[in-house]
């Protein structure tokens, strides 16, 4: 059984005169995961933003890291099952599906 711990992502945005970085971190705990999102805008003071998922709505989630694996393994076999979905979190941060 496998499980994400934590994840990380970071963008960078070389805009000038504003370079822009996101950030999302993602944690899991016993209730669930807890999202945070930070975004800084040049010299600007950095904003967060921070939300929960309980495990509920998490359940069978697959996350960036876990979806490569996946990809492997499926390849791996060189079999791909019919309708295969996964409640996942997008860039956003919001709850979606991942079809493959």
């Amino acid at each position: 059984q496998l499980e994400t711990l934590e994840q990380e992502e970071q963008e960078c945005l070389e805009l000038r005169p504003h370079p822009t970085e996101k950030t999302t971190h993602i944690v899991s705990h016993e209730y669930g995961m807890t999202v945070t999102k930070t975004l800084q805008e040049g010299q600007a003071e950095p904003q967060c933003l921070g939300f929960s998922y309980s495990r509920a709505k998490l359940r069978g989630v697959l996350l960036e890291g876990a979806s490569l694996l996946l990809l492997r393994v499926l390849a791996r076999r060189q079999t791909m099952p019919p309708d295969l979905v996964f409640p996942a979190i997008n860039t956003e941060g919001d709850l979606c599906t991942s079809s493959y």
